[in-house]
């Protein structure tokens, strides 16, 4: 049974879950017309009957994973608060882009970023969530793409951390490759922050989060 399930006999005291949402621009929801992004759409579709939920997104334009690693903590932290004296539950929900191919980043550094951030999240007790890299609508970086968010899930697999796999499902999604032409090409709108949402909850949210499913 899980902490929430165990807590959610007394409505007056519905434990309290807060997460943070570290990454780049998508994480913000950029080029969302309603201004959700995924994470909005997320929140939206988690059951708030057990818990009380509160979800900090702490996105970063084009931010690589080492920019990442080096600032989720500290910006985190301050959402979190001490963990002696706040009552609320904290976990950490990682969305992966693809700044490290700007940033000219080796596979390798880029599979030790990740893996340092899961490792100090583990070391802190924050269970760890992780979202992959969608594709782009340039075939030629699609391939690095591909090879990024392999390596991501890759170590994710290794730890036993959650990972939702954006690349495979949406790489020839229509809806999605005509989201993000009717946009700046690098960001979805409405149509595609709802594909990233969907894969987001139809692959362990719930489960993550100990809630039952709507």
């Amino acid at each position: 049974m899980s902490r929430l399930r165990a807590n959610a006999g007394n409505p007056g005291e519905l434990p309290q879950v807060r997460i943070c949402v570290v990454g780049d621009a998508l994480v913000a929801g950029v080029g969302d017309p309603k201004s959700l992004g995924w994470v909005g759409r997320v929140a939206a579709r988690t059951p708030q009957d057990e818990m009380a939920l509160s979800v900090y997104t702490l996105g970063v334009p084009g931010e690589n994973t080492a920019d990442l690693g080096a600032r989720w903590w500290e910006e985190a932290g301050r959402r979190f608060g001490d963990e002696n004296q706040s009552p609320a539950e904290q976990r950490i929900v990682i969305g992966l882009g693809r700044g490290d191919i700007a940033a000219g980043l080796s596979i390798p550094r880029s599979r030790l970023n990740l893996a340092n951030m899961l490792d100090d999240a583990h070391a802190r007790r924050l269970p760890a969530f992780v979202v992959g890299p969608p594709p782009a609508a340039d075939n030629e970086l699609n391939h690095r793409i591909q090879e990024l968010s392999a390596t991501f899930a890759d170590v994710c697999r290794r730890r036993g951390v959650d990972f939702v796999d954006c690349f495979d499902p949406l790489y020839a999604h229509e809806d999605w490759l005509t989201d993000l032409a009717s946009g700046d090409g690098e960001h979805p709108r409405q149509a595609g922050y709802g594909l990233i949402a969907w894969l987001v909850l139809h692959n362990g949210w719930y489960e993550w989060l100990g809630v039952p499913r709507p």
